[in-house]
């Protein structure tokens, strides 16, 4: 009898150890999860916290909506100081989402190209007058040039930054690009015009506005020119990915639309062999944008400028016009000139919305012009 008591009692006392050990052990489960949820909890954090802050570092001076959506401009910053392949990166990124959460105001974005001083300024000053809502302005000039002007001005801190440009050289088509990357951080631009220091517009400010926003397609001057001066330029290095029936010529002064924009700024591929293979003689600028387009784009592109030029001359540049040129006949010759090209689905007579090549001297007939020939007056 007192045998089996002893038994039971140390039965117990081992089934209480047991007991208290598997407490021991299931605490210390619970404590070692809890603590190494914490830890990951911490370190992922941490992780997330240096990525968006370098991420946030890295892009804070491009326009990515803030979190209250209010302003989606890159109006007033344009000195990011990134790369070409950073800014190309980026303004080749596209919302999977077609409708925008804020309200956005299209613009028309233009672009100029020029070596330095633009002449004509006061002019496009007048245009945009009192339309600062439906338009952005961007300057590439040679770097270390800098525009003066007040900062009422359409073109105050427009410059973007810049390197050097050779007429002729693949660094024509490497500054539209350029051009166009910058303007595509504005997700408000919504078409793309191409200037030079010697263009002008020949229509005010709504006209243009109205034809390039409301058009289905963008212009682009591209045709097959069978001479030694369209498909003579032509190199067999660049098959097999471009052949000869693919290639094409056009003028260099475009307009295009976002979606056409973007898809430019994102190729590496195309104008990668055009940057090794056309070289001097072959004149990207008259051949990259416009072979692309043709090989992937062709249906949503208009195949004509919207800029006018007189070749009548003859020779590798157009006639440069000055004082004597300008009259009101001669404006109004360029605006109805005979012309008849298409607009969306319909025929129109308004084909030119630009003209150059316009010398400094042009520029006070010109200004003389703008109420009574142009129109420029407000919305």
């Amino acid at each position: 009898m007192k045998s089996t008591t002893v038994d039971r009692h140390i039965g117990l006392l081992n089934l209480a150890k047991t007991l208290s050990f598997l407490v021991v052990f299931v605490a210390g489960v619970v404590v070692g999860m809890t603590a190494s949820s914490q830890i990951n909890r911490y370190f992922v954090s941490q992780a997330k916290l240096y990525f968006y802050s370098n991420m946030n570092n890295h892009f804070s001076a491009m326009q990515i909506p803030n979190p209250t959506l209010r302003n989606c401009s890159s109006e007033a910053n344009l000195t990011h100081g990134f790369s070409d392949n950073e800014l190309f990166w980026r303004a080749s990124m596209v919302p999977r989402r077609a409708k925008y959460p804020f309200k956005r105001v299209p613009k028309v974005a233009f672009m100029f190209l020029t070596r330095g001083p633009l002449p004509l300024m006061p002019l496009w000053e007048r245009f945009f007058e009192g339309h600062r809502k439906y338009f952005s302005v961007y300057v590439h000039a040679l770097p270390g040039f800098e525009l003066n002007v007040s900062m009422h001005s359409a073109f105050y801190k427009r410059q973007i930054p810049s390197k050097n440009v050779e007429w002729g050289t693949v660094a024509l088509a490497e500054a539209e690009r350029r051009l166009l990357a910058n303007a595509l951080l504005d997700f408000s631009n919504e078409r793309f015009v191409l200037l030079s220091e010697s263009c002008i517009p020949i229509y005010n400010f709504r006209t243009v506005y109205k034809y390039l926003i409301n058009s289905d397609y963008s212009f682009v001057e591209s045709y097959d020119d069978p001479s030694r001066y369209g498909r003579g330029r032509y190199s067999r290095n660049m098959l097999p990915d471009i052949k000869l029936y693919q290639w094409r010529k056009g003028s260099q002064w475009f307009e295009l639309s976002r979606e056409l924009a973007v898809n430019i700024v994102a190729d590496t591929k195309y104008y990668t062999l055009f940057k090794k293979y056309c070289k001097p003689s072959c004149y990207p600028d008259e051949h990259y944008i416009q072979t692309f387009l043709n090989m992937f784009y062709g249906s949503l592109n208009a195949n004509r400028s919207v800029t006018w030029v007189d070749w009548s001359m003859g020779g590798p540049h157009p006639a440069t016009l000055g004082a004597a040129n300008i009259t009101e006949g001669f404006i109004q010759a360029i605006r109805n000139n005979g012309t008849v090209c298409p607009y969306n689905s319909e025929k129109t007579s308004v084909c030119y919305l630009f003209a150059r090549k316009f010398a400094p001297s042009a520029l006070e007939p010109l200004l003389n012009l703008t109420s009574k020939v142009m129109g420029f007056k407000n919305f």
